[in-house]
């Protein structure tokens, strides 16, 4: 199985001070044989997130910093970067005609039918994502 955490949940899993790290961290550690994914939105994302003073205090990163942390990320054996699947733009097209107004509904009908289309579970703290159906959700918290 793979899982494809949203960009708050990999925040969690690499700050120390953020709210939800316990809870994103016994996830991942409950984790046998999945993997995590980034896909191209969760990677800008998180790249974006580090390196904002506002989301990340006094633990915000340079943008080469930030580069680093997502190495790391990716050395782990559990993580992969999956690409869009040829096919993807219709999904997210019909997707995104069914999307309601909202400050992250972009991202997160992105993110909905990405994960539809690989077959993959999101990993949210988020429950808003409910409401996209129709894609598989593991809901932290």
């Amino acid at each position: 199985m793979i899982f494809l955490p949203d960009v708050n949940v990999w925040i969690a899993l690499t700050s120390a001070r953020h709210v939800h790290q316990p809870i994103a961290n016994e996830w991942l550690s409950g984790l046998a044989d999945e993997r995590i994914a980034f896909c191209r939105v969760s990677e800008l994302g998180f790249l974006r997130l580090l390196t904002n003073a506002h989301v990340m205090g006094n633990d915000v990163l340079t943008p080469v910093e930030a580069w680093r942390v997502y190495d790391e990320w990716r050395a782990d054996d559990r993580a992969v970067f999956l690409p869009e699947r040829p096919d993807f733009s219709e999904e997210w097209r019909q997707l995104g005609r069914q999307l309601k107004g909202g400050p992250n509904v972009w991202t997160d009908g992105y993110l909905a039918a990405f994960a539809r289309n690989a077959n993959v579970t999101i990993v949210t703290l988020d429950r808003s994502f409910v409401a996209l159906g129709s894609v598989a959700i593991k809901l932290l918290g």
